[in-house]
């Protein structure tokens, strides 16, 4: 089966190719980004979500508003091309891959001597971003693989798999990468209220590849911890500081309960997901719409007058994680910074 690829640059079209995770399992279509506002757009709809995709996603966005800008003198394109780029930026506050992503386009860019130059330049980074992201996650898998027992179950939550990156995935590449190596894996697979990523996306992916996997309601994991049938808890993260990891909301009530019933409870993440400049309080916990909980399809099942709180993550503490499976092996806390901050950075 062809790998499933969630984000790609056209070159005949000079525009983004996506696809669009709302209408999964449903309707597989691809979404064709050809300006900055209509991507954002996707990343505000979840059209394209995931830490790493979001990352590749930034760095392409750079490359498309430096081929939209127009304006010959140099300086006045590039003030106007870092504007798009802030606004890019600040279309999810919680991951931190997006602005990574657009950064490091933006770091080459400002060494241009010309349009031309900054055109050529951007590209050449968003396509070594989304290059890297493959390797990382197919190196991530196999150190992941290695922690798994020869015969497992794997709770997970939301979803951390191709659909977040490029392909393959995090946490569910070290699935991919653990039935590659011959291990019998099977996967329960959380719902993730309200947007059910992880019944719509994670269960289609899973099933897509003829991989072996149930869904539970988020409410029946405790439950299934108690009674012996999880054998490890696997998640993946949108940003990770040095005090928490933050990921799609449930993730740590999954890890009290994981660290009530002594189960293991792992993090797969590349390096440009963790953060060492900020901590749990200087980070803003997005909040989305109240209709993604009072509403089912067309139907209120709230009533009008009751206020609703749609957190779109949490933050799990390092005290709670057994390691955090990345692309240069499996790390403990208290994390090593100064070494993810020299290689969090390397773009081959």
């Amino acid at each position: 089966m062809k790998p499933l690829e969630t984000i790609n640059w056209d070159p005949d079209e000079e525009e983004i190719q996506l696809i669009d995770q709302t209408g999964l399992p449903g309707a597989y279509r691809l979404v064709r980004c050809t300006t900055v506002n209509r991507l954002i757009e996707a990343i505000k709809r979840l059209e394209v979500r995931g830490a790493p995709a979001l990352g590749v996603a930034g760095a392409y966005g750079v490359a498309l508003a430096a081929r939209n800008v127009r304006d010959n003198d140099f300086e006045r394109y590039m003030v106007k091309l870092a504007a798009q780029a802030e606004q890019l930026k600040n279309a999810r506050p919680t991951a931190v891959n997006l602005a990574w992503g657009v950064d490091l386009v933006m770091a080459r860019i400002r060494q241009a001597i010309s349009v031309l130059d900054a055109k050529s330049a951007s590209l050449e980074v968003a396509h070594a971003i989304a290059s890297a992201d493959v390797r990382v996650c197919h190196n991530l898998g196999d150190f992941g693989a290695e922690i798994l027992p020869d015969k497992c179950t794997i709770l997970t939550h939301c979803n951390a798999g191709a659909l977040a990156c490029k392909e393959w995935g995090t946490a569910l590449g070290v699935v991919r990468s653990g039935i590659a190596a011959g291990k019998k894996v099977r996967v329960i697979a959380c719902e993730t209220r309200p947007l059910l990523q992880g019944a719509r996306l994670t269960a289609w992916e899973l099933a897509r590849d003829g991989i072996d996997v149930t869904v539970i309601t988020d409410s029946s994991a405790a439950h299934l911890m108690r009674a012996g049938d999880i054998d490890l808890v696997l998640v993946g993260a949108d940003r990770i500081t040095p005090d928490v990891a933050f990921n799609k909301i449930g993730t740590y009530m999954h890890a009290v309960c994981a660290a009530y019933h002594k189960i293991p409870f792992y993090v797969a993440a590349p390096l440009s997901t963790f953060d060492p400049d900020h901590s749990e309080i200087e980070i803003t916990i997005e909040e989305r719409g109240r209709d993604e909980i009072a509403m089912c399809g067309n139907r209120s099942v709230v009533p009008e007058n009751a206020q609703v709180l749609n957190l779109a993550f949490d933050a799990t503490p390092h005290s709670l994680v057994a390691g955090f499976i990345t692309e240069i092996g499996i790390l403990h806390s208290p994390l090593d910074w100064d070494e993810i901050t020299d290689k969090r950075q390397i773009i081959e």
